[in-house]
């Protein structure tokens, strides 16, 4: 292959080709652009071959590169390590300059370090742009410079920020694909990246779900939910669409969406959070190791029917209803005494919008652990959840096929014994 002098635009989380930001930067350098996403060997061979996620990538990157065949343009797709496909792609081209966009992660912080590196030494510059969040890790802090780890705080001032920042416009024209490079590659299946067909699929989106959002989001027999977090995970949606959207429409919706960004600050300056409690002071809790009862808990037989409808739920879908998320992991940590990281690592293989930030930060909110938790004493009641939310049990007996029979598991655990066993233990081990 003769070496073309291009530009390359590396697809990450950015799975579409409207209001991406990196990607309009690249199709305005003067170069042609080259589209890319790389299968990371390093992430693929810790999930089964039937992975919904690695599924729905392979869906969109085949709508995006049906979109740039139909303009005579092409995406690239290569699967190995992410050093090695960069070093074999320097071989094939001259590559000038590479754009994406960023990520928070600390996986992705260290990659795309290394991978800066190594394209800066061979003179090639890169540059990488804000596209995931509104406001990413320093921009909402407080006034000492310091970020913040009450939400309530951090959301009042991400609220003013938004209101004095004029954001740039980077929906692109469908014209300025035609800077992309003209060549014609054949999209690869899934098959030949080692990956099958899974039962979990990912839902179309539904932005109507978002005007009576805080009236229907408890309730999760309603199935009035967006669908939009594995979207959003991916990229496959617009952060920017959707702020404009809530803000127009629903306070409660932005609200979650600002959860979301707090979560990626407090990841992003605390990574310790990953494998370690927030607070140090928790870090004497004795969780219970029981093998058996966790493996109940992971297969929804609990004998607590909101948190087996939720469990099956998520087994059988990839889903759980948010409502429901809170009720499971509460469970697990207040009524099992269980180790979060145990159920967060269930539920990160999973959940089809699994992304870490949330997943880690919600779950060390269940636990009392995290930076912006529940306190030790909440212990939510399943039952009264149920009555509260689940009444007449349609939600439950969606998943729980046997709820009204006699094979039924009995509750595991007495509510009020596990209760007051939380507490006292919470009480006995936390540092003050």
């Amino acid at each position: 292959m003769s070496k073309v002098k291009v530009a390359i635009f590396w697809f990450r989380r950015d799975l579409r080709l409207a209001d991406n930001t990196a990607l309009y930067h690249a199709l305005k350098s003067g170069l042609p652009v080259l589209p890319i996403f790389i299968f990371d060997d390093s992430i693929l061979e810790e999930l089964p071959k039937d992975d919904g996620r690695i599924q729905f990538i392979h869906e969109s990157l085949t709508g995006i590169h049906r979109e740039l065949s139909s303009l005579g343009k092409t995406l690239l797709v290569k699967k190995g390590t992410v050093l090695s496909v960069w070093k074999a792609l320097l071989k094939a081209y001259t590559i000038k300059e590479v754009f994406f966009n960023k990520d928070y992660e600390p996986y992705a912080i260290q990659r795309d370090a290394q991978i800066r590196a190594f394209l800066e030494t061979n003179e090639v510059s890169v540059k990488s742009f804000k596209d995931d969040v509104i406001f990413e890790e320093n921009e909402v802090l407080k006034d000492n410079g310091t970020p913040y780890t009450v939400f309530t705080p951090f959301k009042r001032r991400w609220l003013q920020t938004f209101e004095k920042t004029t954001f740039q416009k980077t929906t692109y024209k469908k014209e300025l694909l035609h800077y992309c490079y003209t060549l014609n590659l054949e999209m690869p299946s899934l098959a030949s990246i080692g990956f099958m067909n899974s039962k979990h699929k990912v839902k179309p989106y539904l932005l109507n779900a978002m005007e009576a959002y805080e009236k229907h989001r408890d309730f999760p027999a309603l199935d009035k939910t967006s669908y939009l977090s594995p979207h959003l995970r991916f990229g496959t949606v617009s952060i920017r669409k959707l702020v404009a959207q809530a803000t127009k429409h629903n306070a409660t919706f932005l609200s979650e969406l600002i959860w979301r960004e707090f979560f990626k600050v407090i990841l992003f300056h605390f990574p310790k959070v990953v494998t370690q409690n927030f607070k140090p002071a928790y870090d004497g809790i004795p969780w219970r190791d029981a093998p058996n009862e966790f493996e109940k808990w992971c297969r929804g037989e609990t004998g607590y029917p909101m948190v087996d409808a939720g469990m099956r739920q998520l087994n059988e879908t990839g889903y759980m209803h948010n409502r429901v998320r809170m009720i499971t992991a509460g469970f697990l940590c207040k009524h099992l005494l269980m180790d979060w990281r145990r159920g967060e690592a269930y539920f990160a293989s999973k959940l089809l919008d699994f992304d870490l930030s949330s997943n880690n930060g919600n779950w060390q909110w269940a636990a009392g652990t995290g930076c912006d938790s529940a306190p030790y004493f909440r212990v939510f009641n399943p039952m009264t959840q149920q009555e509260k939310f689940d009444k007449q049990g349609t939600y439950i007996r969606t998943w729980v096929k046997d709820f009204d029979e006699l094979t039924y598991p009995k509750p595991m655990v007495e509510h009020k014994f596990a209760r007051e066993r939380a507490i006292a233990t919470y009480k006995a081990h936390i540092i003050r």
